[in-house]
Parts: structure tokens; C-alpha cells; sequence
């Protein structure tokens, strides 16, 4: 019964911070130029998460031919600008970082 009641603590805790922006700016308009700029920040975050990633795989920075990060990033750069699909991007990204490590690593 603990357990349940902790689980169920845990679901309110990470569903209220989601739902409330939500429920209260649901009734708000906000100017065209508010939203276009908002529409980055996936973007923007997803890159802040990524980059250190790639550039910096063993924390510290790695622009050298061993890291197998660069080159598959370049490859997922350039089929995520050609494709426009997540899902090609991710296998793309995938595939490219299996095969570089299948015969580099």
C-alpha cells in the first residue's frame, strides 16, 4: 500500500508541473512574434544536450579523428536538413554511428 501511494505521490509530482502552464495559459493570446520564437526552443535544447555530446564525448574536448561522434553528426546533420523527418534523422544518426564504429572502432 506504500509503494502504491508513493507512485502515486511520484505521478501528481510530475504531472502538475506539466498540466498547469498548460491549463492557465491555455486561455491567453499571444502575439505572432512571441510564438515564432518559441518555436526554437526544442531546437535549442535538443542542441544544448547534443553538442557537448559530440564535441566533448569523454568531457573533455575531442575535435580529433578518434572521436567517431563528429563525422556521425555531420552525416545526421546533413540527411536531417535533406529529409525533414525525425524518424530518417534518427536512423540515419543510428546507422552512420554504428557503421563508423563497425570500422573505425
Amino acid at each position: 500500500m506504500r509503494l502504491l501511494a508513493l507512485i502515486l505521490a511520484m505521478s501528481v509530482v510530475t504531472y502538475l508541473p506539466r498540466m498547469l502552464p498548460m491549463v492557465i495559459l491555455a486561455r491567453w493570446r499571444f502575439p505572432r512574434w512571441l510564438l515564432r520564437l518559441l518555436e526554437g526552443f526544442p531546437v535549442a535544447v535538443l542542441a544544448a544536450f547534443a553538442v557537448p555530446l559530440v564535441l566533448a564525448p569523454e568531457n573533455h574536448l575531442n575535435l580529433g579523428l578518434h572521436n567517431l561522434g563528429l563525422p556521425a553528426a555531420v552525416i545526421t546533420a546533413i540527411a536531417a536538413m535533406l529529409s525533414r523527418s525525425l524518424i530518417v534523422t534518427a536512423i540515419v544518426g543510428s546507422v552512420s554511428m554504428m557503421l563508423l564504429r563497425f570500422a573505425f572502432g
